[in-house]
């Protein structure tokens, strides 16, 4: 074997090893920090208690508030990013031409690279006043804004990756489909969408585990105020951002207070775990339907 090619076999076996070893490390320290929180409050409690106030006079650490609050963001960002990003990437595969497709695309996926912050704030500033003029009982920080600005922003995840898995469905079935008198229409969304279903649900689930994990838009936009309820137009708080308010430094170091930033981050770990398995379970599960 050549030096060159050892080289860059030992590199690869360096980057796998440097990722297991970073992710195992990532799961210590939530596991550890975690496990003596819960020392002190019940798990009970934990999953079952419907307010979240550790910072204030009277405790209670039910994580039932910041659960809803992220998942109600999320939804509302999937609802936006889903059709509109769908739709993007059957028009880019089957109705634009290749010039448009090859300019359009890197485009979108710069929506990607702007930074969150910048987001957020555009969230804060001009979604929410153009929204309050359409609702005028809507608070100033509330789940409806960020959320729509979420799915903005994953919109990229869900076109470009939906686009790659559909010009990745053989022409053998457009062709089909079109042999049986289909319209191009009928043959985009009756029978390419269900043929790159895998990999668009892919697509979806990454998109809402990257909304999940997102920090920025909700801190500056969702408030600061956690409370269990499905109402978009109020105040509300994520898990992310309640570790971005306790990490800003007024909680002492290695009290309880701060260690709930590790039963927090924990549940955004499984959270995120739970979907990444779907996301795997779904491709393997479509992979022998269609083998």
């Amino acid at each position: 074997m050549k030096i060159s090619e050892k080289i860059i076999e030992k590199g690869l076996w360096l980057s796998a090893f440097i990722t297991v070893v970073t992710t195992v490390g990532i799961i210590w320290v939530l596991f550890s920090e975690s496990f003596t929180f819960f020392r002190e409050v019940s798990l009970v409690d934990f999953f079952t208690d419907t307010q979240w106030t550790p910072l204030f006079t009277k405790k209670h650490f039910g994580i039932l508030p910041l659960l809803t609050g992220t998942l109600l963001t999320t939804v509302i960002a999937i609802a936006v990013a889903l059709p509109v990003g769908l739709t993007i990437a059957v028009y880019l595969n089957e109705y634009a031409p290749k010039n448009l497709t090859r300019v359009v695309k890197p485009l979108l996926e710069v929506l990607a690279a702007i930074p969150t912050v910048v987001y957020g704030f555009f969230a804060l500033i001009v979604v929410t006043p153009f929204l309050q003029g359409i609702f005028p009982g809507m608070a100033g920080f509330n789940a409806l804004s960020p959320g729509i600005v979420m799915g903005i922003m994953i919109i990229p995840f869900v076109s470009s990756l939906s686009e790659d898995a559909l010009r990745a469905v053989p022409n053998s079935l457009r062709e089909a489909s079109y042999g049986i008198g289909s319209t191009r229409f009928q043959t985009a969304f009756k029978v390419l969408v269900p043929a790159a279903a895998s990999g668009i649900i892919a697509s979806v689930i990454l998109a809402i585990s990257r909304a999940i994990g997102e920090t920025m838009i909700v801190a500056i936009a969702a408030g600061q105020q956690p409370r269990l309820t499905l109402n978009p137009m109020v105040p509300i708080e994520t898990i992310t951002a309640y570790i971005v308010q306790v990490s800003l430094g007024d909680v002492p170091h290695g009290s309880l207070e701060y260690k709930t930033i590790f039963a927090a981050g924990l549940m955004l770990f499984m959270l995120t775990f739970v979907l990444n398995n779907i996301s795997f379970w779904i491709n393997r599960r479509f992979r022998q339907q269609y083998e």
